[in-house]
């Protein structure tokens, strides 16, 4: 598991930005391990739709945990795991749970559906999962300001605290590609940034400067949307 976090953070250092197309079981697990990609990114919302449930911590923790614990089963390559809000856990349940999983990193948002944490409180919890994962778990910090019609600045005031909260990498998810050099730059650090089939591509946001990609529920969705295309075709 150590070493698996430790491949994971290098990861976010090399020459060539980190491309995680987000899985959702161990089935798509499997394939984007066996494409050649050397880590695999769970998305939250897909999980928990293909096991009954929908994105925004509606999934109970525990079946949460045991899909990622399949997953991490399921390859040989490191996982990191999209655990939404951290589901009201405390920051050591939180910790010990997904460290049991075998996960080797985590992406910890900054809204629930209560709206936008504030941020000196989502950075105390990143710093308390920070304290008992150690270097054990690799953390990537969402920063939902651009959900919520929130301004670079804000993004960026967040970016920095999450950062000194020992944050591996920020998120500011749906971040226009125009601001993510002004981010990065500011912010410092890995930048993950979203990307989906039908835009912004990952090759668009490498340009701008991000160095970590992930692509959410969109090819789930993708997905399941080709799949209903396709069932009148069957009749």
């Amino acid at each position: 598991m150590a070493s698996h976090a430790e491949s994971l953070r290098a990861l976010h250092h090399g020459d060539v930005p980190l491309l995680l197309p987000n899985a959702w079981d161990p089935v798509s697990a499997r394939i984007v391990a066996e494409a050649g990609y050397p880590a695999v990114a769970t998305s939250s919302g897909a999980a928990a739709r293909v096991i009954g449930y929908d994105d925004g911590e509606l999934t109970p923790p525990a079946q949460m945990f045991a899909v990622v614990a399949r997953m991490v089963r399921a390859v040989d390559v490191p996982v990191t795991a999209d655990m939404e809000a951290g589901y009201g856990l405390s920051p050591r349940e939180f910790a010990e749970r997904l460290l049991e999983t075998g996960a080797a990193g985590c992406n910890l948002e900054d809204s629930t559906a209560a709206g936008l944490t504030e941020p000196e409180r989502h950075a105390d919890y990143l710093a308390g999962v920070r304290e008992v994962a150690g270097a054990d778990l690799v953390v990537n910090a969402r920063i939902d300001s651009f959900l919520h019609g929130g301004t670079v600045a804000e993004a960026i005031t967040r970016g920095r605290a999450y950062r000194r909260a020992g944050a591996d990498c920020v998120y500011p998810i749906f971040a226009p590609v125009e601001t993510i050099p002004e981010l990065k730059q500011v912010i410092g650090g890995p930048l993950n940034a979203h990307a989906a089939p039908n835009g912004p591509t990952a090759a668009e946001l490498i340009a701008a400067g991000a160095t970590r990609i992930s692509y959410g529920t969109s090819l789930h969705a993708y997905l399941m949307d080709s799949f209903r295309k396709l069932l009148p075709e069957l009749s």
